[in-house]
């Protein structure tokens, strides 16, 4: 401070002997420091001996004080005579009055003379334009350091997918404390893996003030464990107005049962904008059971456009028994692209018995990745003959995991082997289809269950078999039951197996009814033998019916003897 007054006393001095550079000097430290009164005299004198430099900083002081059109008039003056400054200035001032042409005139004065804020107002205006022009002159501005054109020139060079140029001027932007540049940069890094690179930009962004940094940093802490940390970042992202955030955190709140906390912030993210609060909060009261206000907060987002809530919608019509209120509702978000509606219409046209339109809406939900849908689309062709068309709309459903799409593809490739297989003698499930057994097995397909048992049975790995025989009779499977029987009764655990067998008559099934007559027939308990033939009888399959009414016929016998 001791410093610029001895500098301003010196400017004085030299002032009021007459020395215009030191008017100018003098006038220009006073308007730097608001003194706009005691500025003006100097600048004026300054610019009456022919200081191009005073020119422009009274057009400066003439603007800030509101005379734009007297600001103008100097700051002509001073571009006349070759202030590339006073060029830009009076280029902008041209520009906030719509004289577009003056405007570049002006601008382009400026930025030709190296001026770098003269390129990016220049380059700003001719992309206002659309004008390729645009380019060369954030070039030329970036290249100088000016971050905003580093920025914008990263985005043009991204919309024509030169990422590796992109991301070379988002990280000089980003350097120089730019934000979006930062937030540019870190979704950049993050699509290709590299989160802890990632992570340090989106702090840089958001610790700078950007909401969609600091939401996006939080989904990278919540990725790696950190919910308290995500939590922070999530909540100061809410509160600065972003609804994704908001959303986030009414998600983590319903997780931990505090619906109430919630509902708080998708109310919050509804209210910043964001239609998946509305969508979020049909959600939740569908979670609790009010249905009604569900189906509220579902017709809110729907009819904002959100196509998963127009889906939601239906299927809580639907629920009703309102078939007609619920399809103009699928049909809306199918139209908008929800492969989840598209197939649910499938449905609906499947249960009208309009296998056309039904075929039509799964073939579309199936063209865009929709497991079940591709199964449907299997079924028909293999109804049809097409198996090569059915087995790959199978890999497609088994691939998105579809266990009877898994399972039926492990049929129709066992089948495919069938005839050279019989001719020797034995049917032998090729390793790949053993592999789509095994997976739809394991996500709980029971008779996916008994077939790797029979296929391991045949191998004579007992145990291999009954372990699958059981996970299938345990889950309700009557053949699993039945098969887990014959390996148990095999061994000689004939009691085990006549639980089974039981459990497997009792669900209908014939032979396990047969075999539950002959055990009770050896024992001599023929009425209850008389009871099980007729459950096989009635259950069959016709030989088995008719070997049941063989033995119905003896223990009539007996007991009548």
């Amino acid at each position: 401070m001791r410093e610029e007054a001895e500098i301003e006393v010196r400017h004085r001095r030299a002032a009021e002997q007459g020395d215009p550079a030191a008017m100018s000097a003098l006038g220009t430290l006073l308007l730097r420091r608001g003194d706009l009164d005691g500025a003006e005299p100097f600048l004026r004198e300054a610019v009456r001996h022919g200081d191009r430099a005073a020119a422009n900083n009274l057009a400066l002081l003439l603007h800030q004080r509101g005379y734009a059109d007297e600001a103008a008039d100097w700051w002509r003056i001073a571009a006349v005579a070759g202030s590339a400054a006073a060029a830009h200035a009076l280029g902008r001032h041209y520009r906030e009055r719509g004289d577009e042409p003056g405007a570049e005139y002006w601008l382009r004065q400026a930025a030709e003379s190296g001026h770098t804020l003269g390129a990016y107002a220049l380059a700003d205006l001719l992309d206002h334009r659309q004008d390729v022009g645009a380019e060369r002159w954030f070039r030329v501005a970036a290249e100088h350091g000016h971050r905003e054109a580093s920025y914008r020139l990263a985005g043009v060079c991204a919309e024509r997918g030169e990422d590796r140029e992109a991301e070379q001027w988002y990280r000089q932007a980003a350097a120089r404390r730019h934000r979006r540049a930062a937030l540019r940069l870190g979704t950049l890094l993050e699509e290709r893996g590299e989160t802890k690179e990632a992570q340090h930009w989106y702090l840089t962004a958001a610790r700078d003030g950007e909401a969609k940094a600091a939401c996006a940093l939080a989904f990278l802490l919540r990725d790696a464990g950190d919910l308290d940390q995500a939590a922070t970042w999530w909540r100061r992202a809410a509160q600065a107005g972003d609804g994704n955030a908001a959303n986030a955190l009414g998600a983590l709140h319903a997780q931990e049962g505090e619906t109430q906390t919630a509902e708080r912030w998708y109310r919050t993210a509804m209210e910043a904008g964001d239609v998946n609060g509305a969508y979020n909060l049909g959600l939740l009261c569908a979670g609790q059971g009010r249905s009604t206000q569900a189906e509220q907060w579902y017709r809110k987002a729907a009819y904002a456009g959100h196509r998963e809530a127009a889906n939601a919608l239906a299927v809580l019509l639907l629920q009703r028994g309102d078939a007609a209120g619920a399809e103009p509702w699928f049909s809306k978000a199918a139209e908008a692209g929800s492969i989840d509606a598209a197939f649910n219409l499938g449905i609906l046209h499947a249960g009208r018995k309009d296998e056309d339109a039904a075929r039509r809406w799964y073939e579309r939900a199936a063209a865009a990745g929709h497991a079940e849908a591709a199964l449907q689309v299997a079924i028909a062709l293999q109804r049809e003959g097409d198996l090569h068309g059915a087995e790959r709309h199978l890999r497609c459903a088994a691939g998105g995991g579809s266990p009877e799409a898994a399972f039926r593809l492990g049929s129709l490739l066992s089948a495919a082997g069938a005839a050279a297989e019989a001719a020797a003698g034995e049917v032998v499930v090729s390793e790949e289809a053993a592999e789509w057994y095994a997976r739809a097995a394991r996500q709980g397909h029971r008779r996916a269950q008994v077939r790797l048992g029979m296929c391991a049975s045949r191998r004579g790995e007992v145990a291999e078999a009954a372990h699958w025989y059981r996970l299938a009779a345990e889950a309700g499977s009557r053949n699993g039951a039945f098969n887990l029987g014959l390996l148990l009764a095999r061994q000689g655990s004939e009691p085990e197996a006549a639980l089974w067998w039981t459990r497997a008559a009792e669900a209908g099934h014939g032979r396990a009814a047969l075999r539950l007559a002959l055990l009770s027939a050896r024992r001599g308990a023929l009425a209850e033998a008389q009871s099980w033939c007729a459950r096989a009888i009635a259950n069959g399959p016709a030989e088995v019916a008719e070997r049941a009414a063989r033995l119905t016929d003896a223990v009539a016998h007996e007991l009548t003897a």
